[in-house]
Order: structure tokens, then C-alpha cells, then sequence
């Protein structure tokens, strides 16, 4: 898709989406699309009915009225900043009136309105987010930010200093976007910005960093842009690391809890900490690296066993820390492939039945028991394993 092709967008033909430009004046394109469902239909980038960034002429308090007047739900999601989500059918949009930056502290800003459309995109983070288009399609493109997505340009609008200033957490998102829609590329000027913003970085929320990184890690191509944020000093990266993650990037990995587990040098506690990251997402790390750790040591169906699904990943991560051979990866993952894992026959009931009492006893038996239920390969049966039971 081309510029030219914005007009026959899925998301901007939709009924939903024409209804609510047509309430919001756009005709008269005083309300227009803006931002990344721009940038990638542009681009040809599939999103799977995507939200709608929407900018506006008026006034939030207008939004809101126009909306229930037109009968489409509204929402006041960020009214003190001039954002109100609106929501018809499936499709949401979030529409921000035209607004300028009077004072920042690098997290928040304090916002005067405006109807300056460039004014409005030079507040913007990267040139290729400030593309607009109104509701007929028509691309506008105050900054040149067409030229630099076409080319993967990742530039900040105007000195990458002052964009920074403005927002910390930009210089996560310049990585971010640099792995996403850069080739893994890296403007100079702007990542001299941000070398030079590292220690001044500590006033940023933990959640909203930890956000920013989740979304990298879940990319197809990252490795070279988590050593290229190791090198300025905002990630703690050492030279094995960086080889390992792109070994597993290589063999076409790119899960996030297999990410973390191999950033985890400094510990999956410290991460978890650093970036507000869920308990299911560090444990689901956890489980990858056990199951890696037992790969390692050709301990296939044990892996299998103890942790099922996250076994499949495990293996990718013993293959990238250990720099597997291809043959050796391929024999494990065929072996991995074709592994039935059955139920443990055995239960305490078995073993209270033979006169062994609940309690420290008890569970060490069935646990020796099912050990060695796992290195016969799940073979032996239940009277195989009763009579292994010891006095």
C-alpha cells in the first residue's frame, strides 16, 4: 500500500469509523486519523482491527456532546490532557483535541489547545508518527514524516534533546520503534540523545518502562537493539547474553518469557522488580529456564513432564546458551515432537494402602518413585513402581 491507497483502508471505510468522523466535522477534516494506524497502512503492516488515533480541532468537551448526540458511547479516558475514547460497534477511537506543550517535568505535561495542525505534530515523538489523514484518505504530512517510514527512518521531530526532555520514556521508544519499523538501524543523532539522557532517567515510572520493554521483547528482530541499549548503559548486557539472544533469535524464536529468561544474568527478581512485570510472566520465565536447564542436561522427558508447553521453548533456550548444533537441535526437538506425556499411575492412596503414612515419608517415596517413572521414559507401570517401594 501506498499513501495514495490510504482512502481504501479497511479500518477507514468502515461504517463505525466514517459515522464518527462525520459527527466529529470531518468532512471539513477538522478531525483526522493520526499516528500508527497511518503509519502501517502506509506501510502494508497488518493490524488486526486496530484502534484509531483520532486528532481534533474541537474541543473535548464538543467531542463528548457531538458523540452522544450522534449516539456513540464516550468516555472521558484523559479529559485533563484533551483525550476522550469513543466506542461504536467493534471500534474504538481515541481523539485528541490539537495541543501544545506549555511546561513538562519529562512525565507530564501541562497542555494548552490549539486548531495548529503543525503545531500539533511538532509535539510528537518521530516524524513518522505525525502523519494525518483525513476521512477521505487524503495523507497530510507536515514534517516529512512519509519519506523517513518509507525508508525505516526512525527521526525525532526537531532536536532529539528537547523530545526527550519532554518524555523519558521516549528514549525506550526510540529503541522500540528502531527494532520495529527501523531494520534495527539507529539515527545518530538520535541515539547520541539518548546516551546522553541515561542517568536522567530514573523519575520514570516502572510500570510504563516495563510496558515499553515487553512490547520490544515480543518483536520478530531485537537482539541488535538490546545490545545497541546495553552499549549506551541502559540495559546490563553482557557479550554471552547478547550472542545467546541472537542465536534464539536466529532459530525464529521470539517469546518474550524465552527473552527474559535469557536476560535474567542479573536475575528474574531484579527484572520483575525493575520493570513491574506480572507473577504469570515471571513465572512463565522461570518455567522456560527449568525446562532449559534440564534440555541441557538430555533430560528431554523430564522437561516434558514437569513443564509441558514451556519444554518447547526450553529447548530453543538450551539450544541459543549453549550454541547447539544443528543436528543436536533437530534430534531433541524430534524426540520432543514425539513424546506422549501420560498421568503418574502412582498416588498416595497406593502408597497408604501398603502401610506408609501421610506425611515427609510419604512424599519422598512418590518422589522417587515418579523419578524414576520419568527415566524409564514413562514405561514402567504401577506395579513396576510398587514394587520399587522401599521399607
Amino acid at each position: 500500500m501506498s499513501a495514495a491507497d490510504l482512502a481504501t483502508a479497511e479500518w477507514l471505510q468502515r461504517a463505525e469509523t466514517q459515522a464518527i468522523f462525520a459527527a466529529l466535522d470531518g468532512a471539513t477534516r477538522r478531525t483526522r486519523a493520526v499516528g500508527g494506524v497511518v503509519r502501517d497502512t502506509i506501510l502494508a503492516r497488518q493490524r488486526d482491527n486496530p484502534d484509531i488515533d483520532l486528532a481534533t480541532e474541537l474541543l473535548p468537551d464538543e467531542v463528548m456532546e457531538r458523540a452522544q448526540k450522534a449516539g456513540i458511547a464516550s468516555y472521558p479516558t484523559g479529559i485533563a490532557h484533551g483525550t476522550v475514547t469513543l466506542k461504536l460497534g467493534d471500534t474504538l477511537a481515541e481523539v485528541t483535541t490539537l495541543r501544545q506543550d506549555l511546561q513538562t517535568d519529562g512525565r507530564h505535561a501541562v497542555v494548552a489547545f490549539s486548531s495548529d495542525w503543525r503545531l500539533d505534530a511538532s509535539r510528537r515523538d518521530f516524524t513518522l508518527n505525525a502523519l494525518y489523514c483525513a476521512a477521505d484518505g487524503t495523507l497530510y504530512d507536515p514534517l516529512g514524516g512519509l519519506d523517513d517510514a518509507l525508508a525505516g527512518r526512525i527521526r525525532f521531530i526537531g532536536d532529539p534533546r528537547d523530545r526527550i526532555a519532554e518524555d523519558g520514556l521516549r528514549v525506550y521508544r526510540f529503541f522500540r520503534f528502531s527494532a520495529s519499523h527501523g531494520s534495527e538501524q539507529f539515527d545518530a543523532e538520535g541515539m547520541s540523545a539518548c546516551a546522553g539522557a541515561v542517568r536522567q532517567l530514573s523519575h520514570l515510572s516502572r510500570e510504563r518502562v516495563g510496558q515499553e520493554m515487553v512490547r520490544m521483547l515480543a518483536l520478530p528482530r531485537v537482539a541488535m537493539t538490546l545490545a545497541g541499549m546495553a552499549g549506551i548503559g541502559l540495559l546490563q548486557i553482557d557479550e554471552a547474553v547478547a550472542r545467546s539472544l541472537l542465536r534464539y533469535e536466529l532459530l525464529g524464536g521470539r517469546a518474550v518469557e524465552t527473552r527474559l529468561a535469557l536476560l535474567a544474568s542479573a536475575g528474574l527478581d531484579q527484572i520483575q522488580d525493575a520493570w513491574r512485570l506480572s507473577k504469570d510472566r515471571v513465572s512463565a520465565a522461570r518455567a522456560v529456564l527449568a525446562a532449559a536447564a534440564l534440555m541441557a542436561d538430555d533430560r528431554i522427558a523430564e522437561a516434558a513432564y514437569r513443564h509441558g508447553q514451556a519444554a518447547v521453548e526450553g529447548l530453543a533456550l538450551a539450544a541459543a546458551l549453549h550454541d547447539w548444533r544443528p543436528a543436536h537441535l533437530a534430534e531433541a526437538a524430534r524426540v520432543l515432537a514425539g513424546m506422549v506425556v501420560p498421568d503418574f499411575p502412582i498416588s498416595g492412596r497406593d502408597l497408604s494402602d501398603m502401610g506408609i503414612a501421610p506425611g515427609p515419608a510419604m512424599g519422598r517415596q512418590l518422589a522417587r518413585l515418579e523419578q524414576a517413572w520419568i527415566e524409564s521414559g514413562f514405561t514402567l507401570g504401577k506395579a513396576a513402581l510398587l514394587a520399587l517401594v522401599s521399607d
